[in-house]
């Protein structure tokens, strides 16, 4: 069943500190001949928001292959932060294709505030929120969307995301995590018992290949398809959690709400990870700093808060102990570029 909450997605502040360069309506798009119109499809249903920071020029071969989609009927690009040049690149390409909308000028305000700042652009009857390092064959959505078409009550569904070299990535079907499917999964205590359902791995991805649409307990945010309706009711992304796991807290919110999720495998999309040009340890930081919050938030009061702090101090510590070799690995790629 779909989920029938509504919090409040009211939070205007960051729009009205951006700057929306729109996409044009068909009145307008194409009078100044600077570029072909895009042929007018009739049945599109679906507003895709993409949040982009410093991805470099695989953005635009991802905004290519979305809006070759003939489902797509609205894109909304976030831009949390681009180079002139891929910038210039963006806004010449809206006036190819009306679809296309940027939002820029309120800085980086992370993942899952870019997605509610996207999404509130989309009136379309489904959305999906995409990476900008992926990349979509032909059809991809429209096959996606015929997922609700056998399941009209899910609340979202996803596809087999790809590595660059045709392998399932991790992350893209897994269980929810919990402090024990983490536990399981940091020391693999599923090889002590592996048929046991309570030794089940956080990530599936090495596990059996699925044949068929299949439930699962959690996606990735890469690519997570669902009705506009279900995002609006669970109240968008929560805005607390700037990078990271942010998309494991919605699927824990679709599951509280007696939700549930499926997983087409019989379509890919190709996920390259790792472009946007980050310091790694910014990264790896908000990822440590996300997981705490996520625990505390939805494992209180069921597990003792000591138990939560210690997992807290367990996450921190690896986080430390990561950072002096990617400190010295990023000084050394710097130092390489220079030369």
């Amino acid at each position: 069943m779909r989920v029938n909450t509504r919090p409040s997605l009211d939070r205007n502040s960051d729009a009205e500190q951006s700057t929306v360069i729109p996409y044009r309506r068909d009145d307008d798009a194409g009078v100044d001949g600077s570029g072909p119109r895009p042929i007018a499809v009739p049945h599109a249903k679906c507003g895709v928001v993409i949040v982009s920071y410093r991805t470099g020029s695989v953005l635009l071969d991802c905004l290519h292959s979305v809006l070759a989609q003939p489902v797509v009927s609205h894109v909304v690009l976030v831009d949390n932060g681009n180079d002139p040049a891929t910038r210039g690149a963006l806004t010449e390409l809206t006036s190819h294709d009306d679809r296309l909308e940027i939002i820029v000028g309120h800085g980086n305000v992370g993942f899952s505030k870019g997605c509610n700042l996207g999404a509130r652009r989309i009136s379309a009857e489904y959305l999906l929120l995409l990476n900008p390092d992926s990349h979509m064959g032909e059809g991809v959505l429209a096959e996606a969307l015929r997922a609700f078409e056998t399941d009209p009550e899910a609340s979202a569904v996803t596809v087999r995301l790809e590595n660059p070299d045709g392998s399932e990535q991790r992350g893209g079907r897994r269980n929810l995590l919990t402090p024990w499917t983490s536990l399981v999964e940091q020391f693999r205590l599923d090889r002590l018992m592996p048929d046991h359902p309570h030794f089940q791995r956080l990530n599936l991805n090495e596990t059996e290949p699925l044949s068929e649409i299949t439930e699962v307990e959690c996606i990735s945010g890469a690519f997570m398809l669902m009705p506009k309706q279900v995002f609006d009711d669970l109240g968008g992304m929560d805005e607390d959690y700037f990078l990271h796991v942010e998309d494991i807290d919605f699927c824990m919110k679709i599951a509280k709400a007696d939700g549930h999720i499926l997983y087409v495998p019989h379509v890919s999309v190709t996920h390259e990870q790792g472009t946007s040009r980050v310091y790694q340890t910014f990264v790896e930081w908000h990822k440590a700093r996300s997981a705490v919050r996520y625990f505390f938030k939805h494992f209180q009061p069921q597990y003792p808060t000591f138990l939560l702090r210690m997992i807290a101090v367990a996450i921190f510590t690896r986080f430390t102990i990561r950072l002096l070799p990617q400190t010295l690995r990023w000084l050394a790629q710097s130092l390489s570029s220079k030369t």
